[in-house]
């Protein structure tokens, strides 16, 4: 299986990228960003791009993949509606549509959250463009498209959150999530877990397209790398 990764430097990301390089029918990982993610591995390729707004701009380099897992995003604290927008809905849907265009096959994994609001009509603004991106996703012709919406998460194996106070909240809770997840394991996901079920998802589907936390936890526990 080759796989493109997009947002392989954030939490999620870096989770997603150490199960996709233990897979053993995982051959090639592309990981494209803005940034490099400092690590070299025979199965890791790097595309670094100053903007996912130019990536037809390579198209060449993304043909002929089976699986793309999308873990790139932004926390919408101190942004404006268009900013938000601008980097979750149009960020994703032009690389979705130039993925959609050159790999029809692929199976497309898109990191969304709980909380998602599908009628893009509530309340929460983060909510409203979040399911506004889910829906576009939805009408692209992938050979599947799945979306998760992972709660609260717990980071594993030295990965650590690039948001600021996300790394505070993990700083401060770090001694009771484990306990928290012992006690509701389908609430708080690992990045571990949240990688092996996105590996599941692209080798087999899954029953729905939308995947809540309960149905992320069930997947990846039952997956073996």
């Amino acid at each position: 299986m080759r796989v493109l990764l997009f947002g392989a430097t954030g939490m999620v990301g870096r989770g997603v990228l150490r199960e996709c390089l233990q897979a053993a029918d995982v051959e090639q990982v592309l990981a494209v960003g803005r940034t490099s993610t400092s690590q070299q591995h025979p199965k890791l390729r790097e595309m670094i791009r100053p903007s996912l707004m130019d990536v037809g701009e390579v198209e060449a380099e993304l043909r002929d993949f089976d699986a793309c897992f999308f873990c790139l995003g932004v926390s919408s604290a101190g942004l404006t509606e268009a900013r938000y927008t601008e980097v979750t809905y149009d960020w994703t849907l032009t690389v979705a549509n130039i993925l959609a265009r050159l790999n029809p096959q692929m199976t497309f994994v898109y990191v969304s959250g709980a909380g998602t609001d599908s009628t893009e009509s509530g309340r929460s603004m983060w909510a409203r463009v979040k399911g506004k991106t889910e829906n576009a996703l939805m009408r692209l012709p992938f050979k599947g498209v799945y979306l998760f919406r992972p709660g609260v998460i717990q980071p594993l194996h030295g990965i650590q959150s690039k948001t600021g106070s996300y790394r505070w909240f993990y700083t401060l809770t770090a001694p009771l999530l484990p306990i928290l997840r012992a006690l509701f394991p389908a609430q708080i996901l690992t990045t571990q877990t949240i990688g092996r079920a996105m590996l599941a998802v692209a080798r087999h589907g899954a029953q729905r397209p939308v995947l809540e936390s309960r149905d992320i936890y069930a997947i990846g526990s039952a997956a073996v790398q």
